[in-house]
């Protein structure tokens, strides 16, 4: 199993100075990775999402600057809420200046405010989401490259730098479309939902995608603070038995200092020091 943990990117803990600080201090703990999450626009007064939240790639960009060697990861980049080809563009400039570091986990997306208030057709989100992971694979590896679908047309266009690699493009979603789209166009998959529900889904996905290199990944509301032990201990046991390979820890805490005893101890039950 794989560890990696959340970056202080929304709420009071956010700043761009804790931001590299944390991604310094999982890097020395040894976290496989840091992740952002993607919000644009949220209606104002709503619990969720946080309206306060800094752009996932300029974070992830700002956290590659202050490491060396920590994985970088989107839990979840919005992909139909981009034209695909600025996507492309950003992705690949982050993965060439990390030097190879970027995880991209690809969602679709649920707030139909923000589709609203972005032109972006919110009944057709689906099929924007698997139209753009294969628009992006195409603009990543091929020169020239053309583009004929429903959402994005292009011909005999090239985009340069290209990144160099197959950039890990992992789906999230816990849907059916989700899991169909993981299984036909993915490198992995990245959930967050129930327990038992993420241990279904990634046992038909197992099934449908035995190769191991396909990774199986989840997000867990796990604070290093206010989770028992004993259940991030259990929690570990039961995603290891149903094959994931990768879980992501979510500090809860509104303070640089607390947000850093939180992901120390989260190191120490994740058996990292």
């Amino acid at each position: 199993m794989r560890f990696g943990v959340h970056l202080p990117q929304s709420g009071r803990a956010a700043s761009g100075e804790n931001i590299a600080r944390c991604a310094r201090q999982a890097e020395e703990l040894g976290f496989a990775d840091v992740w952002a999450s993607d919000h644009v626009a949220v209606p104002h007064g709503a619990p969720y999402p946080p309206s306060f939240i800094f752009e996932p790639l300029l974070s992830l960009t700002w956290a590659a600057a202050a490491t060396s060697r920590v994985g970088l990861g989107t839990s979840v980049f919005l992909l139909p809420l981009r034209p695909v080809l600025v996507s492309s563009k950003q992705l690949a400039t982050l993965d060439l200046f990390s030097d190879g570091r970027l995880t991209v986990a690809a969602g679709t997306g649920w707030l139909r405010d923000e589709f609203d208030a972005l032109g972006v057709d919110f009944a057709r989100r689906q099929d924007i989401t698997d139209e753009y992971v294969d628009a992006l694979r195409v603009s990543w590896t091929q020169r020239p490259f053309d583009l004929d679908g429903d959402f994005t047309q292009a011909h005999n266009l090239v985009m340069l730098p290209q990144p160099g690699r197959d950039i890990p493009l992992w789906v999230g979603g816990m849907g059916p479309r989700a899991i169909r789209r993981a299984i036909d166009k993915g490198d992995g998959w990245h959930g967050y939902g129930p327990v038992d529900e993420v241990c279904a889904i990634a046992g038909t996905l197992r099934q449908a995608r035995p190769d191991e290199t396909f990774v199986l990944s989840n997000r867990v509301d796990w604070d290093g603070l206010s989770t028992p032990g004993d259940d991030i201990r259990h929690g570990i046991e039961t995603y290891a038995g149903a094959g994931l390979q990768h879980l992501v820890a979510c500090p809860a805490q509104s303070n640089l200092d607390d947000w850093l005893r939180s992901v120390e101890a989260l190191a120490r039950a994740f058996a990292l020091i």
